[in-house]
């Protein structure tokens, strides 16, 4: 769901006290120290060398090597806070929350200078069961930044935890109605009077959140969806899951829904623990964290919800994302892989965890799971387009057009959002030298997208280079080029096509243009070259040729410009 956004300072403060990578600590005084130049990458037995070695292994995102690392540190230099306090926060962001619960007692003022610590071992008091500790250290959290959130939701649900009222929580979670903050307060009321049995109530709720939050976001859906089921209200929960799937048609939450309905198996609770209402107050703030890229916060934050409930799926996909986007693509996949089977968020983790293998350089695996799960979902497209998109991307065009084939086969009806598919087949369908069926799928792709300027360049540039419909063509260009005017590429379509039309002065000015804008592509400085040379500017021709070859063109374009710096162009 979409929450109020954080003002850009409150995040600024937020990492800069939380993370390793933005702490005070990157200049820590290590003079003390008798080896304070020892070896920087390798570690040892000094103080300086463990430190930059883990820093430099969290730089390169191995996090394992940089716990370790920063371990060593702590154990050779107890007394020094920010070190520790470093160490505490790689930890927490690894998951491995009791080995840094461990550090706690050794940094001061929890709450006021370190408030992730403070977080953490609330979060670990509350999974404890130590109900009045954890309240006690909520009530003193203080003011600002994330506490503002945090407080009263965990106020809330511990004292749930400890036996009150619906009524007496929802007081708890009143300081959330101010500051555009009134769709968590709807949300988190709801799943209190929804765990509490006052079912009514929560799904009227629901509504408030959704008439606030102007709109109904995946996670409201699963849940109201859920409580409509066991309200005995099949009907409303099938239009629920129905009317989302016009906007999210591949949607594993309501497909699953959609097919619980039809089992007439009984829905169970999906909060079922005051623990786990504490843990989506995490995932809701992890959420709009990770949407603002305040990745770094966000991970720390999905650790702790898991740390209160372990089995939430919801959550290990957003974890699996965060990890995901800062490059982790192991650690990712092994998130991806450890959702229960039996969770509607396996199926789609998988498939992340498929394309990732690819990016691990491990194609023939990725191609295999992906195979996998297009068996195991005989009716969806989406393996297939991702099969498609990695045979794609390692020019496997014969193979990716196949893949593409199947996926259009499960797909029927197209929409407008296939726009973006037509037009990946299409290029495959060229690079295959299929260019009737290539053409059209570039043509049915702008009937869905007149204005989407990487299709109206590709088939511009592909009849430019057939020598056909070139008026058309450059005029669909020159569209392209006004929808996207700083992309070189684009530009040189342009040149390209006034090249093609005997047009070598606005050629010139054109290419010069698109290799300013992009100054290493060999195609377009060889095609510079070819303009220069046709408007009688041979030296420059010759030089931009011989720059081709200093940017690794392939071994056919390397060929064809050897050839012209030998000859030239031939005369027309």
């Amino acid at each position: 769901m979409r929450f109020p956004k954080f003002s850009k300072p409150v995040a600024t403060a937020l990492l800069a006290l939380l993370l390793p990578a933005a702490c005070a600590s990157d200049n820590l005084d290590l003079d003390h120290t008798k080896d304070i130049n020892g070896p920087a990458i390798s570690g040892g037995a000094s103080l300086s060398g463990n430190y930059l070695s883990g820093r430099h292994a969290q730089a390169i995102r191995d996090m394992p090597e940089a716990v370790k690392f920063l371990n060593k540190s702590v154990a050779l230099s107890p007394g020094i806070e920010e070190l520790v306090h470093r160490a505490f926060v790689l930890l927490a962001s690894e998951g491995r929350i009791v080995e840094a619960l461990t550090l706690a007692d050794k940094i001061t003022g929890k709450t006021s200078v370190t408030p992730i610590v403070g977080l953490t071992v609330i979060v670990d008091d509350i999974q404890q069961g130590r109900l009045d500790k954890a309240q006690a250290a909520i009530t003193a959290l203080p003011q600002g930044g994330l506490n503002d959130f945090m407080a009263p939701l965990l106020a809330a649900w511990t004292s749930i935890a400890q036996g009150q009222s619906a009524a007496q929580a929802t007081a708890l979670l009143e300081p959330l109605l101010k500051d555009g903050s009134k769709p968590l307060y709807y949300l988190h009321k709801a799943m209190i009077l929804d765990f509490k049995g006052d079912l009514g109530g929560a799904a009227k709720t629901y509504q408030d959140e959704i008439k606030e939050q102007g709109g109904v976001s995946l996670r409201v859906v699963q849940l109201l969806g859920n409580l409509y089921s066991r309200m005995g209200e099949g009907a409303k929960a099938e239009a629920l899951y129905r009317d989302f799937s016009k906007t999210n048609p591949n949607s594993p939450i309501t497909r699953h829904g959609l097919k619980q309905l039809e089992s007439g198996a009984p829905a169970q609770p999906i909060i079922s623990t005051a623990k786990e209402g504490a843990a989506e107050g995490f995932f809701g703030i992890a959420t709009t964290l990770s949407q603002q890229n305040a990745q770094e916060t966000a991970l720390i934050f999905a650790r702790l919800g898991l740390h209160l409930r372990a089995d939430f799926p919801v959550m290990q996909i957003l974890l699996g994302n965060i990890l995901q986007l800062d490059g982790q693509l192991m650690s990712a996949n092994a998130v991806y892989n450890a959702i229960d089977r039996n969770s509607p968020y396996s199926w789609p983790a998988r498939l992340r965890a498929a394309e990732n293998l690819d990016d691990l350089e491990r194609t023939a695996e990725a191609i295999d799971a992906l195979n996998a799960l297009a068996e195991e979902e005989p009716t969806l497209a989406d393996p297939l387009t991702r099969l498609g998109d990695t045979l794609r991307s390692h020019e496997r065009f014969a193979e990716a057009v196949l893949a593409y084939d199947r996926a259009f086969e499960r797909i029927g009806t197209l929409a407008r959002h296939h726009w973006s598919l037509l037009y990946a087949r299409g290029i495959v369908l060229e690079r295959s030298k299929q260019w009737e069926r290539a053409e059209a799928d570039f043509l049915k792709a702008l009937e869905f997208e007149p204005e989407q300027p990487f299709v109206l360049n590709y088939l511009g540039y592909s009849w430019v280079d057939q020598g056909k419909n070139l008026n058309k063509a450059k005029d669909m260009i020159r569209r392209a080029v006004d929808l996207r005017p700083s992309d070189g590429y684009i530009i040189d379509s342009l040149g390209w096509a006034h090249f093609r039309m005997g047009e070598f002065a606005d050629s010139v000015k054109e290419m010069e243009r698109a290799v300013e804008l992009t100054p290493e592509d060999p195609v377009l400085n060889d095609h510079l070259g070819d303009a220069y040379w046709r408007v009688g500017r041979e030296t420059e021709a010759r030089y931009q040729w011989q720059r081709v070859l200093s940017v690794k063109p392939d071994a056919e374009l390397r060929l064809k410009v050897e050839a012209k710096l030998a000859d030239g162009l031939p005369d027309l």
